[in-house]
């Protein structure tokens, strides 16, 4: 019976070490609570099972059972428990007792149980009995600690439910993790509390660290608008490395707007926030007057996280031709396509909105790049190839499209009015999903597009529509052919 404890529990140890360097891995580039927590956990189980095989070959001794007790019985619930606190907790003020109890109960207990004398000193190759061999203190400290930690998952399971019946794909992310670890957590509190057989015992202690390790490592809940983005053939490709980084993101962006501690962004995240290409970190922004109709941005500025990370990307990748700004249009044709003068609102006259409910808005300069009659008869001109261009998907919440279409609308008129480089920003509604905003920009060129971000009403949109956006989807452009013409508009 030793042997087949002995390699159930070589091979658990191999698996929780596995599963504590994949962990430690993503720690690197995201460094949440949760996965602080369990990693600790799972480096406790990896240990634990590594001791039991030790001692299931060449008997254990008193070092050997005070380790296997401290990380299987000790370390690894509680650390399950915080991190389920962590998890779902959405105020400073539980995380913080949670990061708090934990370190206090590991610091005392560790201490206790490390050099508080041992009922019996001699133990053969058979994993022994914690209620044989310790003393009063550590005993009864060991159950105060079992009962806390079932406790808590209980509650945090509850907690889960709750969230899951009135929330959304990250409730249910929350929930699928919660059902997986808590009953993993109690059976090894039962299995470290009551007297179970030394192979099951060995065998939950590997399936706590495998359900850890399923449980952080595999990927997030789905989202209904990436399918309707992308079909249904793929719906059954798996999932990429850039795709779970994204999702992270924005699971991360929304527990920010529900008021948890903001997690710590990857330091490269290939998505694009709409619209968002702040400067580059060594630049200051030029004073610029504010454009006539527009209030100054009263909050400071607030990244949002995606922007400043992928300008720094980029700009590590590729340079920008800075005198392509300066050059005259090439003699062959037009920039940005066929575009038609007229058209345009006049100064302080806003756009009224289409008859149908949902808003769009657009911005056209008819002043760039047009062609002259020859020139149209001669057919049209290739896009310069420096022109940059975004298409951003927005989805928004739930009661917020009325200040945001009133949002888009008064950026697009500054855009309208004091940007000449800025080719097309329009903002578009969708018919058949009221809840999504599209945004479609082109520039003439990449530094035409940082002028663009330093702009105080581009400031501003970025600001304020942080508590009206729920996630993001943002498409990079190269025009190769392309018309465009002034929208028409409706005067009041």
């Amino acid at each position: 019976m030793e042997i087949l404890v002995a390699v159930i529990a070589l091979a658990g140890a191999l698996l929780a070490a596995i599963a504590a360097g994949a962990l430690i891995q993503r720690l690197r580039d995201e460094p949440d609570g949760w996965l602080i927590a369990w990693t600790v956990a799972v480096a406790a189980l990896a240990l634990s099972l590594g001791v039991i095989a030790i001692g299931s070959f060449f008997g254990f001794g008193s070092v050997t059972f005070r380790i296997y007790q401290v990380t299987g019985s000790l370390l690894a619930p509680l650390w399950l428990s915080v991190g389920l606190v962590q998890l779902l907790a959405e105020k400073v003020p539980p995380r913080f007792l949670a990061w708090l109890l934990g370190i206090a109960l590991t610091v005392v207990s560790v201490a206790i149980m490390m050099f508080d004398p041992l009922r019996v000193e001699a133990m053969s190759e058979e994993l022994p009995s914690a209620a044989a061999v310790w003393a009063i203190i550590p005993s009864y400290l060991l159950t105060g600690v079992h009962i806390i930690d079932a406790l808590v998952m209980l509650a945090m399971l509850v907690v889960a439910g709750l969230k899951w019946r009135n929330g959304d794909e990250y409730d249910t992310d929350n929930l699928h993790a919660s059902a997986v670890i808590v009953p993993s957590g109690l059976a090894l509190v039962g299995a470290m509390r009551f007297p179970v057989p030394p192979v099951f015992t060995t065998a939950l202690l590997a399936v706590a660290a495998a359900a850890v390790w399923y449980t952080a490592l595999r990927p997030l809940a789905p989202y209904d608008d990436d399918e309707d983005d992308f079909g249904p053939e793929h719906d059954e490709r798996p999932p990429r490395a850039d795709d779970r980084s994204q999702r992270r993101e924005e699971r991360a962006q929304h527990r920010e707007q529900r008021g948890a501690v903001p997690a710590v962004a990857p330091p490269v995240v290939p998505p694009v926030a709409p619209g968002e290409r702040p400067m580059f970190r060594d630049e200051q922004p030029a004073p610029r007057g504010r454009p006539e109709g527009v209030p100054a941005a009263d909050p400071p500025r607030r990244s949002s996280g995606l922007g400043d990370l992928v300008a720094e990307y980029r700009a590590g990748d590729q340079e920008v031709d800075y005198a392509a700004r300066m050059a005259p249009p090439p003699d062959d044709g037009p920039s940005t396509g066929y575009i038609m003068n007229g058209g345009a609102a006049p100064v302080g006259v806003p756009p009224q909105r289409p008859d149908f409910a949902m808003p769009g808005t657009g911005s056209v300069f008819p002043g760039a790049d047009v062609f002259t009659p020859a020139q149209q008869q001669q057919g049209g001109g290739k896009p310069s190839p420096n022109i940059y261009g975004l298409l951003t998907v927005f989805t928004i919440m739930d009661g917020a499209g009325d200040a945001f279409d009133r949002l888009a609308e008064a950026t697009v008129e500054a855009v309208r009015r004091g940007e000449p480089d800025t080719l097309v920003y329009a903002c578009h509604a969708v018919k058949s999903a009221p809840l999504q905003r599209i945004v479609y920009e082109l520039y003439r060129d990449e530094v035409a597009y940082r002028d663009h971000q330093r702009q105080p009403h581009v400031e501003r949109f970025i600001n304020e529509r942080q508590t009206m956006v729920l996630a993001t989807n943002v498409i990079e452009l190269n025009v190769n052919a392309a018309k465009v013409v002034p929208l028409p508009t409706v005067m009041f």
